[in-house]
């Protein structure tokens, strides 16, 4: 990302740019080109890919921003990379509520917090074996869902559309890019000792 205090663009910033256009324009036809003109609604179509890229990408930074900070990177190297300062960084993508502000639907759900990317695997392993498993991953905490059954976790990075790693009975149980939280019910109740 190229902020004000870093100058001209590079060129792998370039080539994301690129990246992104091709897959707005869409290799397979989404918008067409055809004879150099688009037609008014090749041009509505362009604007809602970019709508839809755009609020995508800031999904994607909020939740690198989030990653980053449960990894302990500061408020203030964040602002730096983002061309923001320390207070600005913060006020754009600090969150509001803390654990127990939001609704909780039951005494099933609770938040499992703060963790931060060293430690969280571990935790999330023991609420497992409890029968909790994560179903969304905010800054420093999971919201978890209890069941009758023992969870397995996993954190992948996120490379590689979902579906590959639907395998094998996991499947997606929160997204904080650039991580991807996998579950897997294991069917063994909670408290037997098999």
């Amino acid at each position: 990302m190229t902020g004000p205090a870093q100058g001209a663009p590079r060129e792998e910033d370039e080539d994301l740019v690129v990246a992104l256009g091709r897959v707005i324009v869409g290799d397979g036809g989404e918008v067409s080109v055809a004879g150099g003109t688009l037609e008014t609604e090749e041009h509505l179509r362009l604007v809602r890919r970019c709508a839809e890229a755009h609020e995508g990408t800031a999904a994607l930074l909020r939740q690198a921003v989030g990653s980053a900070r449960g990894a302990g990177v500061s408020w203030a190297r964040l602002g730096a990379e983002l061309g923001l300062s320390r207070q600005g960084a913060q006020q754009r993508f600090g969150e509001s509520a803390g654990p127990g502000e939001e609704d909780d639907d039951g005494a099933d759900q609770r938040w499992l917090g703060p963790v931060t990317a060293v430690d969280e695997m571990g935790e999330l392993e023991l609420a497992g074996e409890l029968g909790w498993h994560t179903v969304e991953a905010g800054m420093f905490r999971h919201r978890m869902v209890r069941t009758g059954t023992r969870w397995e976790h996993r954190r992948v990075i996120w490379t590689r559309p979902v579906r590959h790693y639907l395998t094998e009975g996991w499947q997606v149980g929160a997204r904080a890019f650039p991580w991807l939280y996998l579950v897997r019910d294991t069917g063994l109740p909670v408290g037997d000792a098999s």
